[in-house]
């Protein structure tokens, strides 16, 4: 059966006739932005909005209409989103998913309606390996991929023993499968909770302060990612169980998790610190315009999106219809990313390096993220073999 999804978008790449080209170019934008997640949603948004922006609001001079549909963090609902972007808007491309299991499930009508989706966030396994297509592309990273570099963190570190704990959906499944894939230590435990409604962390704490590991690896983004990290200090077992995450502290949950947030490394493809230019007006840019908040990797993904579809639509004179020749431009990724220059692999997932992030005090006396080594270079995700793609 998945076989089959990738052989019937790539011969619906070669075999579909010309499509009209319209006056604009129409992006349809699947996030959450309702919810206690809406916050993920509205940094995408407000990133997106930032690169049109920076680019005149015009692709190739045609202006750009861009379509945001909440998909409430539900697959079905996502689903039926992306259709209605799809049949009733006919947009160009479809762009965000904060979450894997609303992309898997969105995914099949992008790719048999032969319409470029970029993944602003998720990356489940799946659509590095088998379900690959060539009308898919990421901006972030095969979900893996993350924890796998804190796993040679942690091996750096010397850590010898630990407990995981993550939510029970598809990227909670590929994080913790991450972690397992490079860490050389023992896996004392394996926790998985119910997703997204489950807050209380209190028994699985527990679990892993019985266990006897050294220390705890967790998952856990946006709110529950603030909840756990609380719930953990307040266990007391900062000062006995250090703490490796991947998702989990960032510029939107830092600001509720505060001191607690402290001495907890994560690893991650974009800090808002990496020393290129394009990232430092990014950074500069959106504080400016959005005043009070920071921009975080999730809004950095999206940037990325909207300058990936910026190259394909130059790159065929705002004809959309040469799908072959947008698809040849976005394979070589040749826009200013924020994380600086990558490559694609041949499943249109990013190579690309990882850098250990690490909370500290800036000048105003706030708490921020900062780049403090590199982990990995040219790192490339460990199901492109699946990939049918050539």
């Amino acid at each position: 059966m998945r076989t089959a999804f990738w052989l019937a978008g790539a011969a619906a790449l070669v075999l579909a006739g010309p499509a009209s080209a319209g006056d604009t170019i129409k992006i349809g934008f699947v996030s959450t932005f309702s919810g206690p997640t809406a916050v993920i949603g509205n940094d995408m948004r407000n990133s997106f909005e930032l690169a049109l922006d920076h680019i005149g609001r015009k692709m190739d001079g045609k202006p750009v209409e861009v379509i945001y549909e909440d998909d409430g963090q539900k697959p079905d609902v996502g689903k039926q989103k992306t259709e209605k972007l799809v049949q009733s808007d006919k947009v160009d491309f479809i762009v965000g998913y904060i979450w894997s299991n609303v992309l898997l499930a969105s995914l099949k009508t992008a790719v048999d309606s032969q319409t470029f989706l970029i993944s602003a966030n998720a990356g489940p396994s799946q659509l590095a390996g088998e379900l690959c297509s060539p009308y898919v592309f990421s901006t972030s990273w095969q979900n893996d991929q993350t924890p796998a570099a804190m796993g040679l963190y942690m091996n750096q570190k010397g850590v010898k023993s630990v407990f995981l704990i993550g939510p029970n959906y598809a990227a909670g499944k590929d994080m913790l499968a991450g972690v397992k894939s490079t860490f050389k230590g023992e896996v004392k435990g394996e926790e998985y909770t119910v997703w997204p409604s489950q807050l209380d962390f209190s028994a699985e704490l527990s679990k892993a302060r019985a266990s006897g590991a050294e220390s705890i690896f967790v998952f856990y983004p946006g709110a529950a990612g603030v909840q756990f990290l609380n719930q953990y200090a307040q266990a007391g077992l900062k000062s006995t169980m250090p703490l490796y995450t991947a998702f989990t502290v960032d510029e939107l949950s830092l600001p509720l998790q505060k001191e607690n947030a402290l001495g907890v490394p994560g690893a991650q493809e974009w800090v808002n610190d990496l020393p290129n230019e394009q990232n430092k007006r990014f950074v500069a840019d959106y504080r400016k315009k959005y005043p009070g908040l920071r921009p975080t990797y999730y809004g950095a993904q999206a940037y990325d999106a909207a300058q990936l579809i910026n190259s394909a639509v130059v790159a065929v004179k705002g004809d959309t219809s040469k799908k072959d020749a947008m698809k040849a431009e976005m394979e070589k990724a040749n826009f200013k990313s924020l994380r600086g220059p990558f490559k694609y692999g041949k499943n249109h997932i990013p190579v690309q390096n990882f850098y250990l992030q690490d909370v500290v005090k800036d000048g105003e006396g706030q708490l921020s993220l900062k780049t403090v080594a590199t982990i990995v270079e040219n790192d490339q995700d460990r199901f492109h073999d699946k990939c049918a793609m050539k």
